[in-house]
């Protein structure tokens, strides 16, 4: 009889699941920005087009695949290509390729609209009279979580005709510096679990190292690209470091909490060894729209 002669791989170390997902979040926004950067407007803009409906597909079908695991159904399709939609009418709301003088906001919540109503037209056309209220609930969810958020992102490029790339630079730095300082300080003194119940690896010593990094990646990139971020100051900077550190911890919360509702370890498996794109980009989602905001307000105030 043949032996199975098969050894079983040990399981990756949190360091090394930390390295490939900090590595594949590198890669993918220094491809981003390199295309935002390349000082053609049209390769940026269609840039950050493509990635937004590229994270919105992904992230939707692990959002679906979540509420899948817990058995609860979801129309999969309608979300998948409403969420493109409504991406992509934003877009060509903020660069005016169509939509010619109509407000970004007006176009987002026209397509808005619709898309609510028609999933419940959807709900129509589906023979189940017992999960109905569970499969718009979830498909909602999700629209709400990946591509609106997404479009917040969106507005952080688009609001400043010059300066736009630099402050979603900006963002992207401050965001996932609070992941790294999280790590790195979690790792060496970490003895205070945060909220084991939804993450157990978390404790408070790794929440005061994101606020401690992220504030100080905020101080050093606004000191060097001070003419580049018009109407920061040194106040905003720390204000703005510590407030996306804070939201970079409680989105990484969240998306810990539906995989642990769902059971899954990682959001998703369509990129080996990386976990899901919602495991990347959980934090920007959850800052995007307290960027935004701080923009619109700094734009006023001016």
């Amino acid at each position: 009889m043949p032996v199975d002669t098969a050894v079983a791989r040990p399981a990756p170390t949190r360091l090394q699941t930390f390295g490939k997902r900090l590595f594949s979040t590198v890669l993918l926004w220094t491809v981003v920005l390199g295309a935002l950067f390349s000082g053609n407007q049209i390769i940026a803009d269609l840039a950050v087009l493509i990635v937004l409906n590229v994270i919105s597909v992904f992230g939707l079908m692990e959002f679906c695949d979540m509420l899948e695991k817990r058995g609860q159904p979801c129309f999969r399709a309608y979300a998948i290509i409403t969420g493109s939609v409504f991406i992509t009418a934003s877009w060509l709301a903020e660069t005016g390729f169509f939509f010619t003088g109509a407000s970004p906001l007006v176009v987002s919540l026209a397509f808005s609209g619709p898309i609510v109503v028609g999933l419940f037209v959807r709900r129509l056309f589906w023979a189940d009279m017992q999960n109905g209220l569970a499969a718009v609930g979830g498909t909602l969810l999700g629209l709400v979580y990946v591509p609106w958020l997404l479009v917040f992102l969106m507005g952080v490029y688009f609001h400043s005709a010059t300066q736009g790339a630099w402050w979603l630079l900006y963002f992207i730095l401050v965001t996932k510096s609070s992941d790294m300082g999280a790590y790195a300080i979690g790792s060496l003194i970490g003895r205070h679990k945060m909220i084991p119940r939804i993450s157990p690896g978390k404790t408070w010593e790794g929440f005061c190292g994101a606020i401690v990094v992220s504030t100080g990646i905020s101080l050093v990139f606004a000191h060097f690209a001070q003419d580049k971020l018009a109407g920061i100051t040194v106040v905003h900077a720390i204000v703005l470091g510590f407030v996306l550190s804070v939201g970079a911890v409680v989105g990484d919360l969240i998306e810990s909490l539906f995989k642990r509702e769902s059971g899954m370890k990682d959001s998703g498996a369509y990129f080996p060894g990386i976990g899901g794109i919602l495991d990347l980009v959980d934090s920007l989602l959850f800052n995007a729209p307290i960027m935004f905001v701080f923009l619109v307000w700094l734009n006023a105030t001016r």
